[in-house]
C-alpha cells in the first residue's frame, strides 16, 4: 500500500513570492504557445512548421549471425527519394533515418532511443523481435509504430502499434491450415527464442481445423551453422520413426517428391521450418540427411523462404520444389506490386539489398503507403506523433491497392484474438513452389482470424 504524504501549506512569508513565480510561469507558457519560438514541444503533441520535413525512422538487423533484413531500411530510403522527387508527402519532404537493430534487445532499445532523440513522427516499416526493448521508449514519447514486421507480441498489444499484416502468428496459423489437408504428421522446426515459443501452438491451431494431430515441436538455435540434429529429428517424427534403419526410403529421395503417400488416405509427412534467414541453413542440413528417410513434403512461410532463395538453391531442381509456403500478400510477380517495382527500378537500381519478392521489402512499402495516406489526411496540419495517432485511431481507411484488405485501426476493427488485440488483418495467401517459381495455390486471400482466436 502506498503511504499518504502529508501536505503542509506554505508559510505566509512565502506565499507572495511563490504566487509571483506562478504568474510568471503562466505568462511564459502563454508566450510559448503564441509565438512557438524557442520553446520545447511536448512529445506527441502538435508543433513545428509546415516547412519542416516529415522525419521517421526505419530499423532492421544487418550484418548479424541470425536473420538480417537490410532491404527494409534500403526500401525506406528508396521510397523517400521517390516521394521527394514527386513533391513530397502532401508537399513536405520525407526524411528517413535508419538504424541497425542488430538482432538483440540492446540494439533494439538503442534504435528506439535514437528515434526519440531525433524527434521522429513515427517508426515505419521496421523489423525486430525484441518488442519489450523498443516499445517502451516509443510509448513514453508517444511515437507510433507503423507497419512492423510482426514478430513480437508487443506489436499486437501496444496501443501505439499499427500493424499492416497478421505478423508471424497469422503466417504460422495459416501454414497449419495449408498443411492440414495434405499432411499426416508435421514437424515444426522453429527458433529457440521467446518469439519462437508460441509458434507450435499457432501451427497446431491451424492443423486442428483439418482434424490433424499436434505437430512435433523442434527447437533450434537461430544462429547455428548446422542443423543436422534437428533435421534428423524432424524427419524421424514426420515419417513416424521410419527410415534411418526402419522402413527404407523411396528411391526418389526428394523432399518434394511424388511418393504414393502414407497409409492414411494418401497424406504425407511434412517438415515445416520457420527460422528466418537460417531456414536455408536448416534445409541444407535437411537435404544431406533426407535420403535415409521416406519422402516428406516441405513447408515454410514468407520471410523464411522467398523467390530469391529458391533461385539460389536450384530452382525446380532444389529442395524447395513442391514446398507449401504461406505469405501475407500476393506473390511478387502480381501486377498489384507494379508501382513498388517501378520505384525500385527508379530509385534502387543496382542495390541488391532491395528485392521486390522479399516480405520485409513488401511490408515496408505498405507501411509507407499508410504513412503517406495518414499525412495527406491531416490536410496541411503539423505532422507529429500525436497527429498521426489521432488520424489512425479515428478511422482512417488505408487503400493498399489490393495488396491487403482496407486497413483501419479503430477499436471495432480489432479482431477477437485475445493474445493479439491490435491485429486487424488476418488474411494470408497459400503459395506453392512449382517449376521453381512461387505461385498462388489459391487465388483468394484466406482469413485465419478464427484460427488465431482458437489458439491456446
Amino acid at each position: 500500500m502506498t503511504a499518504l504524504r502529508r501536505v503542509f501549506p506554505p508559510r505566509p512569508a512565502e506565499t507572495a513570492p511563490r504566487a509571483r513565480r506562478v504568474l510568471l510561469s503562466a505568462a511564459a507558457v502563454t508566450a510559448c504557445a503564441s509565438l512557438a519560438v524557442g520553446c520545447g514541444v511536448i512529445p506527441g503533441t502538435t508543433g513545428g512548421s509546415e516547412d519542416d520535413p516529415v522525419k521517421v525512422m526505419t530499423w532492421a538487423p544487418e550484418h548479424t549471425k541470425a536473420t538480417n533484413k537490410p532491404g527494409m531500411p534500403a526500401m525506406a530510403k528508396a521510397y523517400a527519394r521517390w516521394v521527394n522527387a514527386n513533391g513530397g508527402l502532401d508537399g513536405r519532404k520525407l526524411e528517413v533515418i535508419t538504424c541497425n537493430e542488430r538482432n538483440d534487445p540492446v540494439g533494439a532499445g538503442n534504435c528506439a532511443t535514437e528515434a526519440v532523440d531525433e524527434g521522429v513522427a513515427a517508426v515505419v516499416g521496421s523489423y525486430s523481435q525484441h518488442g519489450r526493448a523498443f516499445m517502451a521508449p516509443l510509448e513514453s514519447a508517444g511515437i507510433p509504430y507503423i507497419g512492423g514486421y510482426g514478430l513480437s507480441d508487443e506489436e499486437f498489444s501496444s496501443p501505439l502499434s499499427y500493424p499492416v499484416n497478421g505478423g508471424q502468428p497469422a503466417l504460422i496459423a495459416g501454414n497449419g491450415r495449408q498443411l492440414a489437408g495434405v499432411c499426416d504428421r508435421v514437424s515444426l522446426v522453429r527458433p529457440d527464442t521467446i518469439a519462437g515459443d508460441n509458434l507450435s501452438k499457432l501451427l497446431d491451431s491451424g492443423l486442428a481445423q483439418g482434424h490433424n494431430s499436434a505437430s512435433a515441436d523442434i527447437r533450434a538455435p537461430e544462429d547455428a551453422t548446422d542443423y543436422t540434429t534437428q533435421a534428423e529429428e524432424a524427419l524421424d517424427r514426420a515419417s513416424d520413426g521410419k527410415g534411418a534403419g526402419g522402413t527404407p526410403a523411396s528411391s526418389s529421395g526428394s523432399a518434394s517428391g511424388s511418393s504414393s503417400g502414407s497409409a492414411s488416405g494418401g497424406k504425407e509427412g511434412c517438415v515445416a521450418a520457420a527460422l528466418g534467414s537460417r531456414t536455408d541453413t536448416f534445409f541444407d542440413s535437411f537435404r544431406r540427411t533426407e535420403d535415409t528417410y521416406p519422402d516428406v513434403r516441405t513447408a515454410s512461410v514468407l520471410g523464411s523462404v522467398d523467390q530469391s532463395l529458391i533461385d539460389r538453391t536450384g530452382g525446380a531442381e532444389g529442395v524447395y520444389e513442391g514446398a507449401y509456403v504461406t505469405g501475407w500478400y500476393p506473390d511478387g510477380s502480381d501486377k498489384r506490386w507494379s508501382k513498388m517495382r517501378e520505384v525500385i527500378r527508379e530509385q534502387a537500381f543496382g542495390d541488391n539489398r532491395v528485392d521486390a519478392a522479399d516480405a520485409g521489402v513488401q511490408t515496408t512499402w505498405i507501411a509507407f503507403t499508410v504513412l503517406q495516406q495518414a499525412v495527406e489526411s491531416l490536410n496541411g496540419d503539423d505532422v507529429t506523433p500525436g497527429a498521426l495517432r489521432r488520424t489512425l485511431n479515428e478511422g482512417l481507411r488505408v487503400d493498399t491497392g489490393g495488396l491487403t484488405p482496407m486497413l483501419s485501426w479503430r477499436f471495432e476493427d480489432m479482431l477477437a484474438a485475445g493474445d493479439y488485440p491490435r491485429l486487424i488483418n488476418a488474411d494470408v495467401t497459400f503459395q506453392v513452389v512449382r517449376d521453381g517459381r512461387l505461385v498462388l495455390a489459391r487465388k483468394a486471400f484466406v482469413n485465419v482470424a478464427k484460427t488465431l482466436e482458437s489458439a491456446r
